[in-house]
């Protein structure tokens, strides 16, 4: 079958097994007793913001793939006579996107026979290679361009050919249209919702999508990041993982070094993202028991004097935290290419409204998290792990270790170290955040935050509910392949290991130690600002060894979903 001249890349029994292997996850709907609870303002003002989420969803789709719209389009009006399309535009939708990584498979999902992704996603001509990208690069520096150079590299511009150079368009300009409905749709929710700090935001968020002006981002950013006892949770997030172009240019060291010598940061490009949800209070108390113990936790960090924290001890902690009901998520966070979003720690250190002194903000989404197989979960402890280790394991209390992964975003260096190491620099701050979780829970414990059954319990759910792969990570995956370091890390010290029948044990007593060592290794990496450096890291730790295949095997004997169905109401 054909949609707008390309013919689809799978039979229709191919993407009905695609859509057997998805894993829902329902939103909230208008029975939800959170959303009864809210006044008739704030009920008023979530429909908007939802709405604002919507039309945003198109300007993610646009910055993924230049085909992205047109051919979902052509989707949506053949899914009404033909079930193959209707099955294609359900994997399209999961995808949110005409290509994607599954997760599972080696070579990425690709809808239609002849679209295929691109290293700089549609942030820059989809004809342009690596090569030409710094060549280009190179000729404007010896033309004197700085100017438009910055603007090329800046996170929140539209790179695009002019003549035979480039051209950066600010997000604001290019996507000025969307940016004016989604804006009108932020002040229609500031008019209704009941919180002043909310409609304080929504006012400034919505200028800032009408002006390119930097100076209105920080403000937005600022005033966002003081968010914590609003009814109501929205964010426009803007996260740089999709852009694997602009990082090349960190292994060009000579090219790197003109940068910066013309005061030029490598910044790459923002996907933006919509959240919107109902701040749930029993949630967010548990989150801030543990924001009171970030800034002691800074002076655990290894070489802690030896750069400048966003947490630091002594210092006031400009961090908000809440645990939100999901009423939507789009754009970004509905680009479900392996996995999804279960909490958030923004804004990233690249970002200038933390260098002007603004905070940051957790979002943890309940949602999310609450979608689990128990009767498959079983079977997973039957066949892998040791019997007296299955009392250990509890689904909630990986919510705690993310809790202690997104705090860990504010731990360690800034982002000047992260960003040197180039393609790398993801891999190294998730993993760095995984393991400042799982070094700090002895912190945790020692102060009564949770106790020692509770620490074995994050310990065996991180490692069976995380590091227990279904395939070997992609380069990009920079969360799963955190995982596969972090799990052959852990082995190779002992920390936990396999008996004769495979089975999974755990030294409780090595787990401390371990981690604490590899977050050493990992911090000394980040300092170290060698992409070099980073790889042999990365390489030295991501092994595809026997045990990891016999457990990714298992896993999929069992039934593996890679497929997510974001169901929604609003």
């Amino acid at each position: 079958m054909k949609i707008n001249g390309f013919e689809l890349n799978y039979s229709e029994e191919q993407f009905a097994d695609m859509i057997d292997k998805m894993r829902k996850i329902e939103l909230i709907d208008k029975d939800f007793s959170g959303y009864k609870n809210l006044s008739d303002g704030d009920k008023k003002a979530l429909e908007h913001l939802v709405e604002a989420a919507k039309i945003l969803n198109d300007v993610a789709l646009q910055q993924d793939h230049p085909l992205n719209l047109v051919m979902k389009q052509a989707l949506e009006a053949a899914a009404a006579e033909s079930k193959h399309a209707e099955k294609a535009l359900k994997i399209f939708n999961s995808l949110n996107g005409v290509a994607g990584s599954n997760g599972l498979d080696k070579e990425p999902i690709e809808i239609f026979k002849g679209i295929k992704s691109y290293v700089g996603c549609n942030f820059y001509p989809t004809d342009m290679s690596v090569e030409e990208f710094h060549s280009i690069l190179n000729k404007m520096l010896d033309a004197g361009k700085i100017g438009e150079v910055k603007k090329i590299l800046s996170a929140r511009t539209m790179v695009r050919r002019q003549d035979d150079e480039l051209k950066g368009v600010d997000y604001t300009e290019f996507f000025a249209d969307e940016f004016s409905e989604i804006a009108n749709e932020l002040e229609c929710a500031a008019h209704y919702t009941t919180d002043e700090l909310l409609k304080d935001y929504l006012g400034w968020q919505a200028q800032a999508l009408l002006q390119n002006n930097v100076e209105m981002d920080i403000l937005a950013d600022k005033h966002w990041a003081k968010m914590q006892n609003t009814p109501l949770e929205f964010t426009l997030s803007r996260e740089s993982y999709d852009d694997k172009m602009t990082p090349t240019i960190f292994g060009n060291k000579a090219l790197a070094e003109r940068l910066r010598s013309a005061g030029i940061e490598i910044v790459s490009k923002d996907m933006l993202g919509i959240r919107v949800g109902i701040v749930n209070k029993e949630g967010t108390d548990l989150l801030l028991k543990f924001k009171d113990e970030m800034s002691k936790l800074a002076d655990y960090m290894p070489r802690a004097g030896e750069y400048e924290q966003n947490v630091g001890s002594g210092k006031e902690l400009k961090q908000t935290m809440v645990d939100a009901d999901i009423a939507a998520l789009t754009g970004d966070y509905a680009l479900c290419r392996g996995g999804i979003t279960t909490a958030q720690n923004l804004p990233n250190k690249d970002k200038p409204a933390l260098a002007h002194g603004g905070g940051r903000r957790n979002v943890y989404h309940r949602q999310v998290r609450a979608s689990v197989d128990k009767t498959k979960l079983q079977k997973i402890l039957d066949g892998l792990v040791a019997p007296e280790l299955h009392k250990y394991y509890d689904k909630e209390f990986d919510h705690l270790f993310v809790i202690g992964h997104e705090n860990g975003h504010s731990l360690g260096p800034d982002s000047s170290y992260q960003s040197a190491l180039g393609i790398y620099q993801h891999i190294i701050e998730e993993h760095k955040a995984d393991i400042i979780s799982a070094s700090m829970m002895p912190h945790y414990a020692a102060d009564g935050i949770i106790s020692l059954e509770d620490l074995h319990k994050i310990y065996t759910t991180w490692v069976v509910g995380r590091l227990f792969l279904v395939a070997y990570p992609a380069d990009k995956e920079a969360h799963r392949v955190a995982d596969l370091i972090e799990f052959n890390y852990l082995r190779e010290h002992s920390a936990f290991w396999f008996d004769e029948n495979k089975k999974f044990h755990i030294d409780f007593e090595k787990m401390a130690s371990v981690t604490r060592k590899m977050l050493e290794d990992i911090i000394d990496v980040q300092l170290s600002k060698s992409p070099e450096t980073a790889k042999k890291y990365i390489d030295r730790w991501t092994e595809w060894s026997d045990i990891s295949k016999y457990i990714a095997d298992f896993k999929i004997n069992l039934g593996v979903k890679p497929y997510i169905d974001i169901v929604t109401y609003f």
